[in-house]
């Protein structure tokens, strides 16, 4: 019973520091303090501390020996490692989805992706956003192969990071995915693995030179919250 009590802590610390973390609640500059987080969270030490150590394996938070625990700031190239291991991981996502048939809440997808498109520019951004993060989502759960979808849940994370850290995020950029996923799951739909892998690299390697080049931009700078879409 106390087992089970100090799992649910430490799976609520954690859900919680991730959701601040994502948020840009933290200043990137000072080290967190687990005495300080406790507090914020109204729980005890412990939890928040293993709590830690889960996000700094999820690749949230760094720990920087003499310094402390720090939010996670990304280079240019981690960014860029951050999408070419999507392209495999997703990508493959897409062939098996397609080899094994669309499941039903891909379909659900359809015209959802097709509403948002018959908006065109006044589609609300935030809600393009959140259908293609449950679009990429639903693709993994519906590969049906569970070591990719915990891999994919890593980097999610790590993805869902590198765009909080940036304030700029390109509308034109994020409407035009709503376009490259009903382009996948068409293929997904139709039973073509291979044609659904070449459509999801494809939107993955667009979204990675949109991301790339805005934080080229702000290279130098401070990096602080905002972001773009899932892809």
């Amino acid at each position: 019973m106390q087992l089970a009590s100090a799992a649910l802590s430490r799976d609520r610390a954690y859900g919680r520091l991730r959701d601040l973390i994502l948020g840009a609640e933290f200043d990137l500059e000072r080290p967190l303090s687990e005495r300080g987080l406790a507090s914020i969270l109204g729980m005890g030490r412990m939890p928040v501390r293993e709590a830690l150590k889960n996000l700094a394996r999820d690749g949230l938070l760094a720990v920087v020996p003499g310094r402390g625990t720090f939010v996670r700031q990304l280079s240019l190239d981690e960014v860029r490692e951050i999408y070419e291991v999507r392209h495999a991981v997703e990508g493959m996502a897409a062939f098996l989805a397609a080899q094994r048939g669309a499941s039903a809440g891909l379909r659900a997808f359809a015209p959802r992706l097709k509403g948002l498109l018959r908006q065109g520019e006044a589609a609300d951004v935030a809600e393009v956003q959140a259908v293609g993060w449950a679009f990429h989502d639903e693709m993994v759960r519906a590969a049906g192969n569970r070591l990719l979808a915990s891999i994919y849940a890593s980097l999610r994370l790590q993805t869902a990071l590198a765009l909080r850290l940036t304030r700029e995020h390109d509308p034109a950029r994020v409407r035009s995915t709503t376009t490259e996923h009903l382009s996948v799951l068409t293929a997904i739909e139709a039973g073509e693995p291979a044609e659904a892998e070449r459509r999801m690299y494809y939107h993955l390697a667009r979204a990675m030179e949109a991301r790339v080049r805005i934080f080229a931009r702000l290279k130098g700078h401070s990096l602080q919250a905002e972001g773009g879409g899932p892809g």
